[in-house]
């Protein structure tokens, strides 16, 4: 199942997710709209409504935790819910620039790698890093985030790297003027 938005905000509310995370997950679902959009406008294959449900609820895993393993108990619970693998990958990989299976080892994660590949997982991960609570912000701003907490900037900044050269344009800049 690939849940559309009223069936996502059903999931939200069965387990409890706060109003702050639930309006995050809405706006980082439109910041992933407007890049999904211009990917399909510029005729690259992209599943608009796997980012669309991916981005509402990347975030379902802080009903349980607000720590860095939220991604993957997202996963976790949206997999006994019966949700598909394409979305329930977007939200394991979503965390920081994505976690390698090194780090992930080091964090007690289950095994496995959690850096997004797909580009709707890419999309999905780095709108949520232009998203700071409800509100867009630049990017410059994740990356000066990422560097004061000593986080892989390098991950972060080939994050939207590869967005950008797919794009044919720098994502940021989508972003800020939709």
């Amino acid at each position: 199942m690939i849940p559309d938005e009223r069936q996502a905000l059903a999931l939200h509310a069965k387990y409890g997710s706060s109003e702050q995370v639930v309006s995050h997950c809405r706006t980082v679902m439109a910041v992933s709209e407007a890049l999904a959009d211009e990917f399909l406008a510029k005729g690259k294959p992209i599943d608009r409504r796997v980012v669309l449900a991916g981005a509402l609820l990347h975030d379902i895993g802080r009903s349980r935790t607000h720590e860095v393993g939220h991604g993957w108990v997202g996963a976790k619970i949206l997999e006994e819910e019966g949700v598909d693998a394409v979305v329930v990958e977007i939200v394991r990989r979503h965390v920081g620039a994505g976690i390698s299976s090194e780090e992930a080892s080091s964090l007690g994660f289950p095994p496995g790698d959690y850096i997004p590949r797909a580009l709707e997982q890419r999309v999905v991960c780095f709108a949520d890093k232009m998203v700071s609570g409800d509100g867009v912000r630049p990017f410059e701003e994740e990356v000066r985030r990422f560097e004061r907490k000593g986080h892989d900037v390098q991950r972060l900044l080939a994050l939207e790297a590869s967005l950008a050269d797919e794009l044919g344009e720098n994502p940021e800049k989508v972003v800020l003027t939709n």
